[in-house]
């Protein structure tokens, strides 16, 4: 009984993760079409606590339950499908925690310029520029991983 709730944990927690990841993307991409820093800045301010309260503790889940469930399976980390998913989890998270940071310093660089009543800097453009391209492969790597989850491919 206790596999089946941890495997209910596992993936409720998988889809707060992607879920979460999902609006936080929408959001932001929206909010990027317009050069409105007092706008940027509401939405990062939601986007960071919304990492914090939400991403942050799925991910210690996913990784924690994945983790439990294979070990009471039987399943060697080793296993194919088990490795690619673990790898491309990693991978993942090794893109999200940039991405945290520059999310927070994005909000910290619009909130000075909607309190002056300027234009969003440069370094704003930039970060937003490396945000994407961290976030992009940091997406489809937990597609792929889902993938692995259902299909278990040897």
């Amino acid at each position: 009984m206790a596999y089946l709730w941890v495997k209910w944990l596992h993936i409720v927690s998988s889809t707060v993760l992607f879920g979460t990841g999902m609006g936080i993307a929408f959001f932001k991409w929206h909010s990027d079409r317009h050069e409105d820093a007092r706008a940027q800045a509401a939405i990062l301010r939601i986007v960071v606590a919304a990492d914090w309260r939400f991403t942050a503790p799925a991910v210690i889940v996913q990784l924690v339950t994945g983790l439990w469930l294979a070990q009471n399976a039987g399943w060697s980390l080793n296993n194919g499908w088990i490795f690619w998913a673990l790898t491309l989890y990693l991978f993942a998270g090794a893109c999200w925690l940039p991405v945290l940071w520059l999310q927070i310093k994005m909000r910290s660089l619009a909130e000075v310029a909607a309190e002056s009543g300027g234009a969003l800097p440069a370094n704003y453009h930039r970060y937003r520029r490396i945000w994407f391209a961290l976030g992009a492969p940091a997406f489809l790597a937990l597609l792929i991983v889902f993938y692995l989850m259902v299909f278990k491919p040897t």
